[in-house]
This record gives C-alpha cells, structure tokens and sequence, in this order.
C-alpha cells in the first residue's frame, strides 16, 4: 500500500525539492519534475511550467511550486524571449500579480530598478531576495542586486516567492520574497551549439548577446554574454552595461560538480531629478524633461564571482550538496550638487568602495522519512563580508571618512516536507543565525573640504530566527488549497549603519554617527487557492505581515531609523487562459496595502506603494512562428513620494503603458521588433518630495514612445 500511497501524492502534490545528483545548480526548494512527491511535469526545456508562461513549448500551469503553502510564479525562457520589455526587472513585473517596480531612468536602462514584493517602496531591494541557482546575490551593502547584471540569454527559469517563507531556506532580507534565477548550463544539449544576436534602437541603443556551449560525455561548458550600450533618454544618462556567465559541468549518476564564473562592468551617467516648485513657478517636468541638473555625476561598477560545488549521493534517497563561492564588488561615484565638476564644502562627494563576500553552505537532502513521501534538507549557511568605503570631496584627494566594516553570519536550519495524506502536504521549518558585525570610521579631519566628523566604532554579535509552516490540500482535480504562517528578518545593511544615528543636535553642531540600528523582522499569514482544468488556470491569495523596527530613512533629520510598526496586506491574482495552441491570454491584478500602525504617522500609507496594480497580456502565433504578436499593458494607482510619510504633498500620479512586439522564427533565424510604452504616456514612478517647501518634489521622467530592433541566428 506505502508504493500505491506514494504513487497518488506524486501525482497529487509538490514538495519541496532538494537539489539533486543531476541538478545541483539549482534552487534549494522548488516543485519536483520527477520527484518521489512531484506532481508538476518539466516542459522539454526542463523549466517547470508556472502561471507565467506564454511559451508555445508548454502550457502555463498552476503555480504551485516551490516552498509548500506560498504563493509562488515561475517566468519561463520562453516567457522572457516573447516579452515587449527590454529588462529584467520589467518582466517580473508585468508576470507577477503585485510586483511593482521603481525605475529611474527607464527605456534599455535596468540599472538600479528595484523589483518591490509587497509594498516595501524605497527599502524594496533591502526586502526582496535575490539568487542565482539558489545561492543569495544580496550583498551587505544597500545597492544591492543590480538585476541588469544578469545577462537575459542565460536565464531559463525566474521562480518568485511572495512573502517571507524563504527566509528558513535562505536567511535575511526575504521579508517580502524571494526571486530565484535558474540559469541555464548546457548539460544535456548538442555536442555543439551556438546563438548570436544583435539589436538597434531609440536613444543611440545597440546591444549584441552571445552563446556557446559544448558536450562531451560527463562534461559540458557554456557561456553567456551581452552587452547594451545607450545614450539614454535624458541628457547626462549614457549607459554601458557589459555581462558574462560562465560553466563548466561534470555530470554521472552519482556525482556531479560545477564551477560558475560571472563577470559584469557597468558605467551609468546620472542626470538627477527634475524639480517642480509651485511658490517660485519652477516646473522642469513640463518645460525640460529631458533636461539635466547634475551634468558631471556618475556611477560605475564591476563585479567578478565564482562559485564551485559538487552533489554526492551518498546512499539511495540521500545526498551531500556542497558549494561555496566568492563574489566583489567595486563602486565609483560622484556627486556634485553645483553644476561645475569642482570639489567644495557641502557639494561634492566622491566614494570609492569594494565589497567581498566569501560563502560556504553544505547542506543534506533525505527523501522518504518515516515511511511517508517526504523530503528533509538540512544545512549549515557561512557566509564572511568585508566592506571598505572611502567617501572625501572629489577623486584623488583625501578621503574624509574611511569606513571599514565586516559582517560574519553563521546560520543552520532545517526544512521538511511531508505527504501525510495522498491529498494534502505539509511544510515545517525553522532557521537560527547569528550575525557578527565590527564597524569603525578611520575618520581623517584634515582631509580637504571637510565639515563632518567621525563615526564611533561598533562591535555587534546578536541571534535571530526565521519559522515557516505551511499546507497544500487538493480538493480535486482541479482545485487546491494552500496557506502558511511564517516569521523573517533583515540585518540593517552597512549603509543604513553608515547613514545611522544623529547627524545634528538641536543647534545643528554635528553629531558622531553610531552604526547601530535594530534588526527587522516581520511575521505573516497567507492562504490562497489554485485552480487548474483544460485551459484555465488561476492562482489567488490573501496576505497580511506585521513587521517591527522597519529601518527606514528620516527626511527631517537625514539619517537611517527604525519606524513604528507598519503593517502590510492585501490580495494577488493570476489568471491565464490558453484558448487553442496558437493563442494564449494572461492576466494579474493585485490590491496592496502597507501603512503605518503605529506613531506620528499610524493610518498613513508607506510611500512609493501604489494601492492597486495590474496587467494584461496576449501572445498570438499568428503564422507557424513565423511570426508572433505579444501584447502587454500594465497599470498602477498613485503612490505616494518618497520622504512623504506625512502624506503633505501630492502623490505621484497614477498611470499606465502598452508594449508590443512583433517576432519570428525562419529554421536557425530569429528577429524581433518592439515597441514601447505605445500611447506615449509621460509619467515617472519615483519622485521624491521637500522636507521643507510644501509642493516641492523633484521627479525622474521616463520615456515616451520607443522601439529596439533584434535579429540573430543559431548554429
């Protein structure tokens, strides 16, 4: 009976997935293909199926993956090479109910988009948890991860988890989810292969992608580069962007083992907002828009990681995974508030930086515990970060403030999935990590134009937790059920603690910063149902978080803090429907809530959260992929400003954009043509508002209407 028992829960029900012999360089937790408990079939590419696909390869199905009882979506290879959106960030958003993004410049620009899961608007990146094959690219430091980093051509799946169930797998900052690259490696391909690409658009765009992978018995090895150069839409806002991936696979039944290499340069221009003052008549949106006030800032940065590990298994049922890597990171900026390029007191800075982080994370995953379909992965997470920042007045002078901090989280935790009925999974999991941090400010007083003083050093060592228990029941064939209960937390990262602390006292004589900020955490609840017969497939879920100490930036008195407790909730829906095999339609809609339940500002909304969300999408193959139609709108309610807690100032109005795209595909060519933001809507999502002048703001136009031009060939 256990063999027949086993057989209805694999066709019944997902578990949590651990990586295996044959996937190590993948997720730690995602539905099985092929699993004891898998009840998802892998579409030919090997990506499971999720209610974001739109590839004719395969069907959008229900989207159940990943970590039982949350909400999750998968974004295919498929779904990305079909979407109007030229970068990653705008992708997500238009696949996921309820992801928003804030973007500063737009068009082939995706540097410094944020992706925001759940309202958490200026702090989304801080919130939101990036990976790559599974393995954290968050960094300690507030820039976060630049998705523009990750070449498009070497993703095959992007699996999104919404809410903080991820944060028992994979530690902090997975507060408001967890977005997880699968890239793609070759392994099972051609003995030979190859794609190349290039492309024209608005702005001076040009952009070129590059593919290559070998086989060779147990061996594979590929590589993925792209490269997007563009004037931009504003003045002052050229861009470069250079990307590479690299693998080299060994895979045998028992044993496989990877070495991963990236590498990314990136050089941004920074044309500052646009201000817009009623009591002087200054209106730049409506008289300059593409104008410039900052002519001669900037930002670059270059990036090198590599990551190694193998999977054994060690009996049936049972394997060893171990990986451990290195990732840096190093930034240039300058900033200069007058429109000369003149170092001086008060208007220039100039900062140096360069992040290390050294991870180790072995981990055990053991099938079919206690004579049920289950699935257990326990594991040890290492991970030691150094930041060193030189912040002074301009490039080549002494640097005021020479910050060195170094952070060492050791953290061990457990998951386990377990079939207790042929119908029903359930999910339980908890995580224990300590946090390490010393902080000191080599503060240097005679350092030219110098006006501020030194930091106190901080030496931090504290212990946090994150728990997860969640369900699915499937009522019948076609309906589920699903719901969770879970708590995470963020560490303050080292620019928060840079920017901690009071600046001035009362008659403005400045004050030593400190580094000390509390760590934030969050508890949530959700439930939800998914539904899934013939073409029909839809996923809906109610949320509600309540977090304590979310670390936030005060606008009256310039540093970072802990606010009062806020609260987030809300619903997401997805519905797609496949009416024949030529014509696919997709729709997400989402309501989102995130207000202030405590202090000076409780019933206030958050800002740079917009209340109501949704898109719409359609794919048509029109001619035997000869030629294909994706359409998709996207719309957003108005937020609020950025600094405008007390809600003074009016909100960033609401809005809307069109994209199309025309493609097709002749045996080995391909080519592709889109178009952008249709309507010519002229809006901007981020606008931050005067502390002291009622009306005040200055915002970041995006472009109107634009198009990019693609053709490419295989070999």
């Amino acid at each position: 009976m256990r063999g027949v028992r086993a057989q209805t829960a694999a066709e019944q029900l997902p578990p949590v997935e651990v990586t295996k012999a044959d996937d190590q360089n993948r997720t730690r937790a995602r539905a099985s293909s092929d699993g004891d408990m898998g009840r998802r079939r892998a579409t030919p590419n090997g990506a499971p199926t999720g209610t974001g696909s739109s590839g004719f390869g395969g069907e959008a199905a229900s989207n159940n993956g990943g970590i039982v009882g949350a909400a999750t979506t998968v974004v295919t290879a498929a779904d990305i090479a079909h979407s109007p959106s030229q970068t990653l960030a705008e992708i997500i958003s238009t696949q996921v109910p309820g992801a928003q993004i804030t973007t500063f410049y737009g068009g082939p620009i995706g540097a410094k988009t944020s992706v925001d899961l759940r309202g958490f608007g200026a702090f989304a990146t801080a919130n939101t948890l990036v990976l790559v094959n599974g393995r954290r690219l968050n960094d300690i430091d507030m820039a976060q991860v630049d998705l523009a980093t990750i070449p498009l051509n070497s993703i095959e799946r992007i699996e999104i988890t919404r809410g903080n169930s991820g944060a028992v797998l994979y530690g902090d900052n997975a507060v408001g989810g967890v977005i997880n690259i699968v890239t793609k490696n070759g392994v099972g391909g051609p003995p030979m292969a190859a794609g190349i690409e290039a492309g024209f658009g608005s702005f001076n765009t040009r952009l070129a992608n590059v593919s290559t992978w070998l086989n060779s018995g147990p061996w594979s090895t590929s590589f993925y580069g792209n490269t997007v150069k563009t004037d931009g839409y504003r003045d002052n806002n050229r861009y470069s962007q250079e990307n590479g991936v690299g693998n080299l696979n060994y895979t045998t039944p028992g044993l496989t083992a990877f070495l991963s290499v990236t590498g990314d340069n990136q050089e941004l221009r920074l044309p500052g907002g646009r201000t817009v003052d009623p009591s002087i008549g200054l209106d730049e949106l409506a008289t300059n828009r593409k104008g410039t006030s900052t002519p001669f800032n900037y930002a670059n940065q270059q990036g090198f990681g590599a990551t190694a590990g193998f999977t054994k298994t060690l009996v049936n049922g049972v394997d060893l995974i171990v990986d451990g890597g290195m990732r840096d990171k190093r930034q240039q900026s300058a900033f200069f508030s007058s429109p000369t390029p003149v170092p001086a007191f008060f208007t220039s800075t100039y900062v140096d930086a360069d992040l290390t982080t050294w991870s180790i994370t072995p981990r055990l995953s053991v099938k079919c515990l206690l004579g049920m379909p289950s699935q257990l992965l326990t594991g040890i997470d290492y991970y030691d970060a150094s930041f060193q920042q030189n912040r002074g007045a301009g490039q080549g002078l002494a640097a005021w403030h020479n910050y060195d901090l170094r952070q060492q989280t050791v953290a061990g935790y457990f998951q386990h999935t377990l079939g207790v009925t042929p119908t029903t999974d359930v999910s339980y999991g908890a995580r224990v990590q300590t946090i390490s941090l010393s902080a000191r400010d080599n503060f240097d007083p005679a350092a030219p134009f110098n006006a501020d003083i030194g930091a106190l050093p901080l030496r931090s060592d504290e212990t946090q937790y994150a728990l997860h228990l969640g369900a699915e029941h499937r009522l019948n064939d076609m309906i589920s059920l699903f719901g969770r209960a879970a708590r995470a937390f963020r560490t303050p990262d080292v620019d928060e603690r840079v920017s901690s602390g009071p600046s001035f006292d009362p008659f403005f004589n400045p004050l030593p910063q400190t580094f000390l900020l509390k760590t934030q955490t969050s508890q949530d609840v959700e439930a939800g149902l998914r539904i899934k017969g013939g073409g029909l497939q839809m996923q809906s879920s109610l949320y509600l978080m309540d977090l304590t100490n979310e670390i936030h930036f005060n606008p009256i008195l310039f540093y970072n803090t802990n606010l009062d407790p806020t609260r987030r909730y809300g619903s997401e829906t997805s519905v797609s429907y496949r009416v024949n095999d030529a014509l696919l339609l997709r729709s997400g809609m989402a309501y989102t809530r995130a207000v202030f339940r405590e202090g000076v500002w409780a019933g206030n909304d958050v800002p740079l959260v917009s209340r109501y969300t949704a898109s719409a999408g359609v794919t048509w193959n029109i001619w035997q992929n000869y030629v294909v139609l994706d359409a998709t709108a996207r719309f957003w309610s108005e937020r609020r400003m950025d600094n405008d807690q007390a809600e003074t100032q009016k909100p960033i109005p609401a809005n809307g954009t069109i994209d199309l795209k025309l493609s097709g595909q002749y045996e080995r060519y391909f080519w592709s043509l889109s178009v952008n933001n249709l309507l010519n809507a002229l809006y901007y999502d981020y606008a931050v508002a005067s502390t002291f002048t009622d009306g005040r703001f200055n915002a970041y136009p995006l472009p109107g209407r634009s198009y990019l031009l693609k053709a490419g060939a295989t070999f």
